[in-house]
């Protein structure tokens, strides 16, 4: 069976808990590393807060071409980067060919 689990600080993720999803304090491990873990033990996605995405760019170019682990970028709790919506842009452009969302510029 597959499992879900997520990634950041704290703050941002305790709530998950509740939910049943896997959490990981980013204080307690080194993300890529954990990402690379999470990945062999099967987990199907994986919520990582935006914060995080950055000291993690070299792992994720591994699996972004493979359709597990999901890694799905979230808000932490200071607020939204706009990384997540950045990533649909790409995704839609790439599959379509041309910027088809709504440009905030």
């Amino acid at each position: 069976m597959y499992k879900a689990a997520v990634i950041g600080d704290r703050d941002s993720i305790l709530g998950f808990k509740a939910l049943g999803i896997d959490v990981f304090d980013i204080r307690k491990v080194n993300p890529g590393e954990l990402l690379a873990d999470l990945a062999e033990r099967h987990y199907a996605v994986v919520f990582v807060t935006e914060d995080i995405l950055y000291r993690i760019e070299a792992e994720l170019e591994k699996y972004s071409a493979s359709p597990l682990p999901a890694i799905i970028p979230i808000p932490g709790n200071k607020g939204s980067m706009g990384l997540g919506m950045e990533n649909i842009r790409k995704a839609a452009e790439k599959a379509i060919g041309a910027d088809i969302l709504f440009n905030d510029n």
